[in-house]
C-alpha cells in the first residue's frame, strides 16, 4: 500500500506509474475524496473546539449559579453538527480505504516500461541440451515411464491437477528436500512450515486482496483462502509486529503447496505441467532495511540461481517490465529455465522486492536510531520474496532436458543422495 500522504504530494507520478502499468483508475477521484476528508476532518476538529470551549464555559456559569439553558442549547446544536460529520467522516474514510487498497505499487526507474514483450533478458547460464533424436515432451516421457498421471488426476480431482506416481512423486519430495537443504544450510534462511491455509487479513497484507480474490480458492463457510503461494502465510508471520534494527535482515525459507485457479489462463498453454492449480514450490522471503532492498534483491536472484545451477538447467534471468509487474512489486525478476522437450523456457521462479508496499498493508516495522535526533523511531521494513524454486515447471524441464533416446531419464547428480544413490529413472 502506498503511503496516503505519498500520493497526494506525488499524483503525477502515481498516475505515470499506472499509465505504464497499462492500468484505468480515477486517481482524481481518489484525490478529490481525500481533500473531501480532510476538509470534513477540519471541519471536526473546529466543532469539537467549540464544544470542549462550551462545556468548560457551561461549567463555570455553573459555579456562578448562572443561567446555562442558552449555552445548552448551542452545545446541543454543535452535537449535532459533530455528530453529522463523524458520520460522513467515517463513510470518506472507508471508501478511501477501499480504493487505497487498489492502487499498485510504483515500479523501480530501473526497469522497462512498456508490456510483457518488452522484458529484457539480464543474462543467461548454460547451453541447451541436443539431441541425436527427436526429444519427446515431459507428458510423454511422464506416461512411458508411469510417473505422472493426468487422467487419474482429473478423476479424482479436476482438469490441471497432477498426479505423481512411483519415482515421480521421490522425485518430487527430492528436490523439495535438496532445495530447502540448501537455502538453510548455505544460503542462512531459517525454514518454515505455514499453514496452507490463510485469513482474509493475511492475503489483503501481501496484495492478493482484493484485486486478485477471484483467482483465488476461498473457504466460503469460514472466509479462509488456500495459499496461492507460501509468501502470504510466511510474510505475515510478523504482520502488526515492530522488530529490532539488529535483528534484520529477516531470512525465511517454506515448502508449501500453492493453490491458484488460474481464472485468467483461458488460450494459454496449459498441458502437462505447464500452468497447473495445486503445485509445490519452495518460497525464500526476507525482511530488511530499506537502504539494503536492492542489493538483497540481487542475492535473492542468486539464491534462486544456485538451485538451478546445481540441477544443471540452463536459464535466463530476464527483468520485468511495467506492464508485467505483480500488483505488490517495485522490481521482479523471472528466471526462465529451458524445457528441450517443448523448446520453450518455462517461468520457475519469480524474485521482487515490494519495498514498503507490503509492510505498510500489513504494518511491520523496525525500531532504529534517528540519525538527526538521535531518539528511537520506527520504519517499515522492505520485504522481499522469490520461488526457490517452483516445481511443477522444473520436474518438466528436468524430465525432458536428461531424457535418453531409450526414453530413460538421467537424474541430475545433486538430488541421487536423495534418491538412494539411484542415476536413471527407466521403464
Amino acid at each position: 500500500m502506498l503511503d496516503l500522504r505519498f500520493i497526494r504530494e506525488n499524483s503525477e507520478l502515481v498516475k505515470k506509474s499506472l499509465k505504464d502499468r497499462n492500468l484505468q483508475l480515477d486517481l482524481d477521484g481518489f484525490l478529490k475524496l481525500e481533500d473531501s476528508r480532510r476538509k470534513i476532518l477540519t471541519e471536526l476538529e473546529d466543532l469539537r473546539r467549540q464544544k470542549n470551549k462550551a462545556n468548560d464555559e457551561i461549567t463555570a456559569l455553573l459555579k456562578q449559579k448562572k443561567d446555562v439553558k442558552e449555552k445548552i442549547s448551542s452545545m446541543k446544536e454543535t452535537s449535532e453538527k459533530i455528530a453529522g460529520l463523524e458520520s460522513e467522516l467515517k463513510a470518506a474514510s472507508i471508501g478511501l480505504d477501499k480504493l487505497l487498497l487498489t492502487i499498485p505499487n510504483i515500479p523501480h526507474s530501473s526497469i522497462p516500461v512498456g508490456d510483457a514483450s518488452c522484458k529484457k533478458t539480464v543474462r543467461s547460464w548454460g547451453d541447451p541440451p541436443k539431441f541425436d533424436f527427436k526429444p519427446a515432451t515431459h507428458v510423454e516421457l511422464g506416461q512411458h515411464l508411469d510417473i505422472i498421471d493426468l487422467g487419474r488426476a482429473a478423476k479424482i480431482t479436476g482438469s490441471n491437477f497432477i498426479l505423481f506416481k512411483g519415482w515421480g512423486a521421490k522425485l518430487e519430495r527430492a528436490l523439495i528436500n535438496f532445495m530447502l537443504d540448501l537455502h538453510t544450510k548455505k544460503h542462512g534462511y531459517t525454514e518454515i512450515f505455514p499453514p496452507f491455509l490463510v485469513n482474509r487479513a493475511s492475503m489483503t497484507g501481501t496484495g492478493q486482496l482484493p484485486k486478485m480474490e477471484e483467482d483465488m480458492y476461498r473457504l466460503k463457510d469460514d472466509d479462509l483462502f488456500l495459499i496461492p503461494t507460501a509468501e502470504v502465510p510466511v510474510t505475515n508471520m510478523l504482520r502488526d509486529e515492530i522488530l529490532e534494527e539488529k535483528d534484520l535482515p529477516v531470512y525465511y525459507t517454506a515448502y508449501t503447496a500453492c493453490f491458484r485457479r488460474e481464472a485468467g489462463s483461458y488460450g494459454k498453454d496449459t498441458k502437462g505441467l505447464m500452468r497447473v492449480h495445486q503445485f509445490d514450490k519452495i518460497e525464500m522471503v526476507k525482511f530488511v532495511k530499506p537502504e539494503t532492498s536492492y542489493d538483497e534483491l540481487e542475492k535473492l536472484v542468486s539464491d534462486a540461481e544456485s538451485v538451478l545451477q546445481l540441477l544443471g538447467l540452463p536459464y535466463r534471468v530476464v527483468m520485468l517490465p511495467t506492464g508485467d509487474l505483480s500488483f505488490s512489486a517495485s522490481k521482479c525478476y523471472d528466471l526462465e529455465a529451458y524445457s528441450a522437450g517443448i523448446g520453450q523456457w518455462l517461468e520457475v521462479s519469480s524474485c521482487s522486492n515490494f519495498e514498503s508496499f507490503q509492510a505498510r498493508r500489513a504494518n511491520i516495522k523496525y525500531k532504529q536510531v534517528n540519525r538527526q535526533t538521535g531518539k528511537p523511531a520506527t520504519e517499515y521494513v522492505h520485504t522481499l520474496n522469490g520461488s526457490g524454486i517452483a516445481l511443477a515447471r522444473t520436474v518438466a524441464a528436468i524430465l525432458e532436458n536428461y531424457q535418453q533416446k531409450d526414453g530413460s531419464i538421467m537424474i541430475p547428480e545433486v538430488l541421487r543422495p536423495y534418491l538412494d544413490g539411484k542415476e536413471r529413472i527407466s521403464r
